[in-house]
């Protein structure tokens, strides 16, 4: 990753799972991001935010939005704060990222009041790939549908999120992981615009 971020200048997002990468993962990524299923582990948080860098908070499937205000307190108090609004959690550089809602088995769903609900004290990220996978629908590891993501970003869009979160590749179908819901770069751009036109609608 630090070699990427030489290279092309890129900032870097990057999943932690163990409190002792932290220090680590710091020197090299502008945002750390607490994995859903991780997302109420409060030593991995808490070594996340005793970092100097963003820490973003995945909204576990299994999670009540509202409850997500618990996870934000911890890395805001440890970073010196006392209370979760959005206005702290910007302060100290705490996100939030939505990526769907457990629905059954194998198939997730966005309930975009979640998106409301957790903007009261935390900026929000939609996160419009993962939102779309089917979790062990594809033999022992996620599929996913990606001709939803464009219809679930627009409509996160629509709502007010403070930032998208998506991947992409040249070729999805060759994706090592995730390539199911993943948007083909081709069409990343134009979609980006669209969301851009639409968030400044909403303002």
């Amino acid at each position: 990753l630090g070699q990427i971020k030489k290279q092309f200048g890129y900032k870097i997002i990057t999943d932690i799972h163990e409190s002792y990468q932290a220090p680590s993962i710091a020197k090299v990524a502008d945002v750390i991001q607490i994995p859903a299923f991780l997302c109420r582990q409060t030593d991995l948080i808490v070594a996340v935010a005793k970092t100097d860098r963003i820490v973003n908070i995945k909204k576990g499937q299994f999670m009540n939005p509202a409850d997500m205000q618990h996870s934000v307190l911890k890395a805001i108090k440890t970073r010196g704060g006392t209370q979760v609004n959005y206005e702290q959690s910007q302060k100290y550089n705490v996100w939030l990222t939505e990526r769907g809602s457990s629905f059954g088995y194998g198939n997730l769903v966005v309930d975009m009041r979640s998106l409301v609900i957790m903007r009261h004290f935390a900026p929000v990220i939609f996160d419009a790939t993962h939102s779309v996978q089917m979790p062990g629908a594809a033999g022992g590891k996620s599929g996913g549908d990606s001709s939803f993501v464009p219809y679930l970003a627009r409509a996160a869009a629509a709502v007010g999120v403070d930032g998208f979160f998506m991947e992409t590749h040249l070729n999805p179908k060759e994706a090592l992981s995730d390539g199911p819901n993943m948007v083909q770069t081709d069409a990343l751009i134009p979609l980006v615009a669209q969301l851009e036109a639409l968030g400044n609608f909403v303002k």
